[in-house]
């Protein structure tokens, strides 16, 4: 990998902007926002301007209980030989359960336990051998704290790293955010971690309300965001820095302001982070006289240090395990459980209803039609919210968004006949099919409780 240097996530919203941002060296795209065969213009004049493109997952779960899913995985590899990009990266959450079957929707922390770092660590592996580059993961800002944990942040970094080889994007936004909400010490965590392993750094803002910081990427970076910067840079010359900015867009100025106020806190590059080919080659070289066939091996682009042989399958009562605690949090979550022992269930609450307010704004993203049908903004939110506290998300927000349409036409919402109509038309143009009527959805309700 070549050093990065200063980008920005490219998001359609200020596509325009980012191709006249001065001095650009890379942007960051969400995988899952792409198709490879049908690249933004944008992103092909970037790339033909030699900005490179790295491709950013937010739906693959490792953290989850369940091994990756291969399709998952085909597609994230195909988006970064589409964009010729040097690495992947996605995250250190969990996102879904399959007992019972819930998306969250969102990344929700992994806890740091034995078995959730064996399922981890093999899930990294998997993602490893699925994957045609290097894989980089992604620390993340939580709302909740898991009890009874048995490892550091650092430690559980550390040790995933000297088991897997993975690198690690470090979001020092992300690590604030734990510091406000978990009372965690992010320059603790920064010490702790194999910052050789670093590929690099996400800068993002948030705003704290009532004592919890909400990482929103919709806010300037605060100065004490930058001060973790600050401390990072300290510790290492990271070969990248990213900002992320996902909602309320500034205008042009401000995100060049912002990036130039990020370089002047990680100053000029320092040289590739990476050594040359030729000197991997010597290395994997001298490994094999030492250990025996090539095929015994794997060096890791982290560094010899994270030099790792074949590991045994995890035991299947820890995936069962890991799958029954994180089915308790999100069935807390999105689905009106009780909240498990242990948790602050306040703070719980916080993230559930900071997780049905995203799901209202994903799907107003997405089906923008929506809010407009209902009577505007307002209308629309508590029509959503009060489907949401009944009504978890299963299958991501492009169906919950139908599911949405269908649960309000069953019940001859909204009540002006016209919107009724409009609504009805613009379900059937995407589900292809009548709405259920009552009688159906009881039958249906009926024939759950008795399976």
């Amino acid at each position: 990998m070549a050093h990065l240097g200063v980008g920005i996530g490219w998001r359609p919203e200020i596509a325009d902007a980012v191709e006249r941002l001065p001095g650009l060296d890379w942007v960051e795209v969400v995988a899952e926002n792409i198709c490879p065969g049908h690249l933004p213009a944008s992103l092909l004049r970037l790339r033909e301007r030699g900005v490179r493109v790295v491709p950013h997952g937010v739906s693959l779960g490792l953290g989850g209980a369940e091994r990756p899913d291969a399709a998952k995985l085909a597609a994230l590899g195909e988006r970064a030989l589409a964009l010729g990009a040097p690495l992947v990266t996605e995250h250190i959450a969990f996102v879904r359960t399959s007992s019972p079957a819930l998306e969250a929707g969102h990344l929700l922390p992994v806890r740091r336990t034995r078995d959730a770092l064996d399922v981890l660590c093999e899930n990294v592996r998997i993602a490893q051998e699925a994957l045609p580059v290097p894989l980089a993961l992604e620390n993340i800002a939580a709302l909740v704290s898991w009890p009874g944990e048995e490892l550091t942040e650092g430690q559980f970094l550390t040790e995933l790293v000297e088991r897997t080889g993975v690198r690690l994007l470090i979001d020092v936004a992300n690590l604030h955010t734990n510091r406000v909400n978990r009372g965690e010490d992010p320059f603790a965590v920064l010490d702790a971690i194999p910052l050789e392993a670093l590929a690099y750094v996400h800068v993002a803002g948030g705003v704290e309300r009532d004592g919890v910081w909400h990482d929103t990427h919709a806010h300037p970076v605060p100065a004490v965001v930058l001060e973790v910067l600050a401390e990072l840079r300290e510790r290492v010359a990271p070969a990248g820095v990213l900002l992320e900015r996902d909602d309320d867009f500034p205008a042009e100025a401000e995100l060049a302001g912002e990036l130039a106020a990020i370089r002047g806190v990680v100053g000029p590059p320092e040289g590739d982070d990476f050594p040359a080919e030729a000197e991997l080659a010597g290395e994997l070289a001298a490994i094999r006289g030492v250990v025996g066939p090539p095929e015994a091996v794997v060096l890791s682009p982290a560094g010899p240090s994270a030099l790792r042989r074949g590991s045994a399958p995890v035991d299947p009562r820890r995936r069962t395990r890991v799958g029954e605690e994180q089915g308790a949090l999100l069935s807390a979550l999105v689905a009106g459980a009780e909240v498990p022992e242990g948790f602050d269930e306040e703070r719980v609450r916080v993230q559930a209803r900071a997780l049905a307010a995203k799901r209202a704004g994903v799907v107003a993203k997405l089906a923008p039609e929506l809010p407009g049908i209902l009577g505007g903004e307002a209308p629309y939110r508590e029509a959503f919210l009060g489907y949401a506290g009944s009504r978890p998300m299963t299958a991501g927000y492009r169906r919950d968004a139908l599911d949405f349409a269908e649960h309000l036409l069953i019940r001859d919402l909204p009540a002006d006949p016209a919107a009724r109509r409009r609504l009805t038309a613009w379900w059937q143009d995407r589900a292809g099919a009548r709405p259920p009527r009552r009688i159906v959805r009881w039958a249906r309700a009926l024939a759950g409780r008795a399976a």
